[in-house]
């Protein structure tokens, strides 16, 4: 769409976003200065602002858009509640919108934050205008979700619940601790700002600095800066390649409070039938993406046609061992039976795996090595 032809301003998300920025950067540090915070308002303040995150990435994100796992009605409420908290509408337009980045991811015609069309407009530019008029006449990429009494209930009533607990919350804390204007301040308007711009990090940031070890197919990127700033969701290339996984940060190191939420939930009965990508896939999809990158680097060096026959036969030999392994670690899983003539054949499976694993280590470490040649 042309500068000259740009759709209408929403000019409720243009002074919601506008003023509370204001107050957030002028007003809350003047009063900071004129009359002090005390460590409550700080404690509120990160209490709050986790709260309503992970209501997005828990519950908005990795529940209800991608059905990454499933949660009781206790659960689902709370989430519902954050949300609104949270103040970036309801569980149903967000899903729906979400649902249509993944479904069309840098398509500029069809993406509504589309990161190619720059960073301005992927983090909140998209929401200033009415780019998408036509597209909430019934979200019919949601009709799972219809079915859902919580999101349909939450977005019955989104607008009395999202401007009440953003009212309530901070005043309730205000005459808890009697100071109503410093609660307002940096629970209310600070707590709201940082939640809206570390999430919308996600649509923009998380689209243009990182890294990309899984897939170069779409502008997603892994950063772990972004994982701190949004509470484990900057694992993003990951997230675009395995979007029904649970998880966003899979290794033990990688920072992902969501994930680790989730886990918890599930270990006391309040979320269930939690999804994870196969192991096999990740793990291929990340050798293809560091052969890809070998083989630019190849290019134009001397013997570089010889080199990269080499680190083909390299790569293929690893994906050899990677299919072996796993699919013998399969048959070995469903081989567990009682009656003595299956363990006996699974004693033989498992000396089998046991040097399918021997093997699958040197040649993970073999792999390393032409890797880090070029890195």
């Amino acid at each position: 769409m042309t500068s000259g032809n740009k759709p209408p301003l929403i000019w409720l998300n243009v002074v919601l976003f506008s003023v509370s920025f204001l107050l957030a950067i002028i007003a809350a540090p003047w009063y900071g200065f004129a009359n002090g915070y005390g460590f409550e308002h700080w404690i509120w303040l990160l209490v709050l602002f986790s709260f309503s995150n992970l209501s997005i990435t828990a519950g908005y994100h990795r529940l209800w858009s991608h059905k990454a796992y499933e949660a009781n009605s206790v659960v689902r409420v709370i989430f519902a509640l954050g949300g609104a908290l949270a103040l970036q509408n309801s569980i149903l337009h967000w899903s729906s919108d979400h649902r249509v980045h993944h479904r069309h991811v840098d398509n500029n015609d069809k993406d509504p934050y589309s990161a190619k069309r720059g960073f301005w407009f992927s983090h909140i530019g998209w929401m200033l205008r009415n780019y998408n008029n036509d597209s909430y006449s019934d979200y019919g990429n949601c009709r799972d979700l219809q079915k859902d009494k919580v999101v349909v209930w939450q977005h019955k009533y989104y607008v009395p619940l999202a401007v009440g607990l953003n009212i309530a919350v901070p005043l309730l804390l205000g005459i808890l601790y009697q100071d109503i204007i410093g609660m307002f301040l940096i629970v209310g308007v600070v707590r709201l700002v940082l939640t809206h711009h570390t999430t919308f990090f996600i649509n923009s940031l998380a689209h243009i600095w990182g890294s990309q070890p899984y897939t170069d197919k779409n502008t997603a990127r892994d950063n772990g800066i972004l994982a701190i700033l949004t509470f484990g969701e900057g694992y993003h290339n990951f997230h675009h390649i395995f979007e029904n996984d649970y998880r966003n940060g899979i290794r033990w190191w990688q920072y992902d409070p969501t994930k680790w939420l989730i886990s918890l939930l599930s270990k006391v009965g309040l979320a269930s039938k939690l999804r994870r990508a196969p192991q096999i896939k990740i793990e291929k999809a990340h050798a293809a993406m560091n052969l890809q990158r070998i083989q630019k680097r190849l290019v134009g060096m001397p013997n570089a046609e010889a080199l990269n026959a080499k680190v083909i036969a390299e790569f293929e030999m690893l994906v050899e061992s990677i299919n072996a392994y796993y699919a013998l670690k399969k048959q070995m899983l469903d081989s567990k039976k009682e009656d003595l003539v299956k363990k006996y054949e699974h004693s033989l499976l498992k000396i089998r795996y046991d040097q399918l694993s021997e093997k699958l280590v040197q040649q993970r470490k073999s792999w390393k090595l032409v890797v880090a040649q070029y890195a």
